[in-house]
């Protein structure tokens, strides 16, 4: 049996009131845009949001996500208010060139100290240098599964742990 778009909406409608705002534009500090070919995804108004409200409009970009340090739990002295780099760090856990960089930085979100934070900045830094970055999905009903993986064996100095990183792509398209 097939179900339409608004036979579930009049659904949950019954169920709770629910109000259609249409297709979505913004989500979570995502931009949203739809063509007949596919949507596109992009944060750079976020991003360029971030480096506005840290005062780095003038700083200069970086190249790599993560400054070449090895960050560990006792590093320095926790933030007064580590409020701050939770926010800004967890804003960008949809950036697929940034999720090493966000997944490593929450490690220490707990009790982030200075260098945690410096090491923010820096991701904030990058993010600025390509934050034109767009991810686009097409609608092509052609199916075609590429994966890429890699590791480093015990590299985690915290944890003793192996690394790895896995992208998996749907036509073209990143899906995880």
């Amino acid at each position: 049996m097939s179900v339409n778009d608004h036979e579930v909406k009049q659904y949950l409608h019954g169920l709770f009131t629910i109000k259609d705002l249409g297709a979505a534009k913004y989500f979570l500090g995502i931009k949203l845009a739809r063509s007949p070919e596919g949507m596109l995804v992009t944060q750079s108004k976020y991003i360029s949001d971030s480096v506005q409200d840290m005062g780095l409009v003038q700083a200069k970009a970086k190249n790599t996500p993560l400054p070449t340090l090895k960050l560990s739990s006792d590093t320095g002295d926790p933030l007064t208010d580590p409020s701050r780099c939770r926010r800004l760090v967890g804003g960008f856990f949809t950036r697929l060139d940034a999720s090493y960089a966000v997944q490593h930085l929450s490690l220490f979100l707990q009790w982030p100290c200075q260098a945690h934070w410096d090491a923010a900045v820096h991701l904030v830094k990058y993010l600025k240098s390509c934050h034109s970055t767009r991810l686009f999905f097409s609608f092509n009903n052609v199916s075609r599964l590429t994966a890429f993986f890699d590791a480093d064996w015990a590299g985690c100095p915290e944890t003793r742990r192996s690394l790895t990183g896995f992208c998996i792509f749907l036509n073209n398209a990143p899906v995880s």
